[in-house]
Order: structure tokens, then sequence, then C-alpha cells
């Protein structure tokens, strides 16, 4: 699987992940700091990876988007404020929801619950 970080998230994120041995780029790596959500969920989609951000914008636009959104997976809890425990967290669910992200999903990953929506997401 090969992840995409959002601008919101710290490039120490990538690197732990990275050391992790996961496939991660930063939207810095690849010419896009402060493009606009809609152009980050576009190279996602294009790249094949699955975004993880901490901007809840994104949930939105991937829930109104017409084509194949990319899989997000948003991080909201109290560690979204320590790049460390960040990548912690995503070390230690990566593995359970991989059959979900490469199906196409949105996942929250809070304080102590994940909650997954699998595409397409139907209006409640």
């Amino acid at each position: 699987m090969r992840f995409l970080l959002d601008e919101s998230v710290s490039p120490l994120v990538r690197d732990a992940l990275v050391a992790g041995g996961l496939d991660v780029v930063h939207v810095h790596d690849i010419g896009l700091t402060s493009a606009s959500d809609p152009a980050v969920l576009d190279a996602a989609v294009s790249a094949r990876r699955v975004l993880i951000t901490l901007d809840t914008d994104f949930g939105a636009l991937v829930a109104h988007s017409r084509g194949q959104p990319p899989s997000v997976v948003l991080i909201r809890s109290r560690v979204a404020h320590r790049p460390l425990a960040q990548a912690v967290l995503l070390l230690a669910n990566l593995e359970q929801l991989a059959e979900d992200l490469d199906a196409g999903a949105i996942v929250v990953i809070g304080g102590d619950r994940i909650r997954v929506r699998r595409f397409p997401i139907q209006a409640t």
C-alpha cells in the first residue's frame, strides 16, 4: 500500500512511516505545498496512494466526489499534534485497515476507536 501525507501532517510522520517499511510521500515531496484540497486528492488518485490527513475537509470532498476518490485516513485524536505519536498510531492500525483501504474507504482514527466507511458513501 502506498500513502500520500497531506500538508497538515508533519514530514516527521513520513520519516517514521518510511522507517517502518511503508511507501510514503509528503505533498512537499511532490511539489504540492499549499495546493488546494482537490489538487491533493487528484494527486492521490493519480499515484494510487491513500491520503493521510488531519484535515476534516477531505471527508466532505470525498463523500461528494463523483469520480473514484482515494481512500482517506483522517487522524482525529489528542495525538494529532504530536507527529511521532501519529506515526505510532498509524503503524499500529494500518494492517487491520488494509482491506478497507484497498477497497476504498474513509477511515477516522480517533482517541479510542476507529470508524470505517467504505465507498460509495450513501447519504443517511
